[in-house]
């Protein structure tokens, strides 16, 4: 019994020493941390249960067999965040280059199953070389073994990828699978093929950093959520973002204790959006003005910045915020802002958060590079995600809501629960100026003096239609409001809208316009 407990013993040090003291030096040194020590940093102290500690591979190729380390290169297990259960699993880049092998796979692939019995988050902090070469064809697989595991536990559980070093290759398309994923400035990257590949294929020249870092994927492709300074700062993202989110498709969301009334009225919302209706503003000013203590939980803040979403409380209760950016493009729908906020209207929807809209919308964004681009079909994106959301949906517009647009950015004929509209509000096919052109164009022709009569015909169709009254007639307005009492508005709507059910007509799943 001494000798089978000592060599348990020796066996959990050896797991516990990674790839041992020059290496853990070597992952500090480049200002990471460990896999474990990223680990602690997560989970509330005590609370962490490892599983597989004591795994190795099996690979009896290229003198592998006498390179075993018991955990082979990952740490597995649960614990709890914020009294919250939580699955996770961490690459261990001081073993094997983090890289992962058959055995690695299936320590993951458990961990993932029993998370979809539990109904709890799966949290995945990677920092790997890729698949383990000597492995050939098993380490395919067991990525293969991940990605089916991801596409299933898709809108059951939440799925987070924080990448805190190297991803590439195939490893990547596990994170793109997941709901968030969250990079680290200067010490992490994410690429299909590297820059040695893209050189030898295209004459390309590319640093790591240029083709796939942090800032690249946070501004340009979109691929990534939050960007952050460094390892504790990325875990302190992940623990906050899992505080607005449930652990399961059939919970609600936590609630907060609330301290901030839902009475409270802002009179200086009354000024937010300007009297000239081509001034931009930042709706940003809007969104933290109406939510609980103006806390904004902004996501992808620097890609397709002419819409904004995030998440915040209403009483206490999370909701999805999605609203356009008039300071950045006027706030039109491009291919970017439509892609951004479908997927994220469609994780509001899969996890039971209500969604709150601003509009101030003047169209979608003309142009051959978005028409060649697809607009079409990625307009629609968003188009179908609201129509399809069942959730709690919520309308505020603040200025205009013309065209196709206005129907895309939750309107009432999209099944949008209630529609609130300031008395800036513009609702209308088109702006003035355009409308005029078209409707009059005949007469602007005929005229002595174009100019004044192109002016008294603006002011007649300003006076129908660019402003809220005409579309309240029709009761695709519910109420005309002040924008001082948009947060007592927006909570009341929340609060009698909470036991809402709607559903869609039985189907295997929607073909969303991909």
């Amino acid at each position: 019994m001494a000798d089978t407990i000592e060599r348990l013993e020796e066996l959990n040090r050896a797991a516990l020493a990674g790839g041992g003291e020059r290496r853990v030096k070597r992952q500090h040194a480049q200002g990471k941390l460990t896999a474990r020590e990223r680990i602690e940093l997560l989970m509330d102290p005590g609370t962490f249960v490892e599983m597989d500690r004591l795994v190795v591979h099996q690979c009896r190729d290229f003198g592998m067999e006498e390179q075993q380390i018991p955990g082979d290169g990952v740490i597995t297990g649960y614990g709890m965040v914020d009294g919250r259960q939580v699955f996770c699993f961490a690459q261990d880049f001081t073993v094997f280059g983090g890289s992962l092998s058959g055995a690695f796979a299936k320590k993951i692939v458990k961990i993932m199953d029993l998370a979809l019995k539990v109904g709890a988050p799966v949290i995945g902090l990677n920092d790997s070389g890729g698949a383990r070469i000597q492995e050939g064809v098993e380490s395919l697989a067991g990525y293969a073994d991940i990605f089916l595991r991801n596409t299933l536990a898709s809108g059951v559980v939440p799925q987070i990828s924080a990448i805190m070093g190297p991803c590439a290759g195939g490893a990547v398309y596990s994170p793109a699978i997941t709901d968030f994923i969250m990079m680290v400035e200067g010490s992490s990257y994410m690429f299909i093929t590297g820059p040695d590949v893209v050189k030898t294929v295209t004459g390309e020249e590319v640093t790591k950093e240029e083709l796939g870092g942090a800032a690249a994927h946070q501004a340009k492709s979109g691929v990534s959520h939050f960007t952050c300074e460094d390892d504790e700062d990325c875990i302190a993202t992940l623990r906050e973002l899992l505080s607005f989110i449930p652990s399961n498709n059939m919970e609600n969301p936590p609630v907060k204790e609330c301290t901030d009334p839902a009475s409270r009225a802002d009179e200086e919302l009354d000024t937010v959006v300007p009297e000239d209706s081509m001034k931009g503003y930042d709706m940003r000013d809007v969104i933290e003005r109406v939510v609980d203590e103006g806390d904004f939980f902004e996501v992808q803040p620097m890609y397709a910045t002419n819409i904004v979403v995030g998440f915040a409380r209403m009483e206490g209760h999370t909701v999805g915020i999605v609203g356009n950016q008039p300071n950045q493009l006027a706030g039109c729908l491009d291919i970017g802002a439509s892609m951004k906020a479908a997927r994220f209207v469609r994780f509001c929807d899969c996890f039971n958060i209500p969604i709150v809209t601003f509009v101030d919308v003047p169209g979608f964004l003309p142009g051959t590079a978005q028409e060649f681009g697809g607009i079409i079909k990625h307009g629609a994106k968003l188009l179908y995600a609201y129509c399809e959301a069942t959730v709690p949906k919520i309308t505020v517009i603040t200025r205009k809501a013309y065209g196709g647009a206005y129907d895309v950015m939750s309107s009432k004929h999209i099944r949008g629960d209630i529609s609130f509209a300031f008395p800036t509000a513009e609702i209308a096919v088109m702006g003035p100026d355009g409308a005029v052109n078209i409707i009059y164009r005949n007469q602007l022709k005929e005229a002595d003096d174009p100019v004044a009569r192109k002016a008294e015909f603006v002011d007649e169709y300003r006076g129908k239609f660019a402003n809220p009254f005409k579309a309240a007639e029709l009761g695709f307005i519910d109420e005309v409001i002040m924008p001082r009492q948009t947060r007592q508005r927006v909570c009341a709507a929340l609060a009698m809208l909470r036991n809402k059910r709607d559903t869609n007509p039985p189907k295997k799943h929607g073909n969303l316009p991909l």
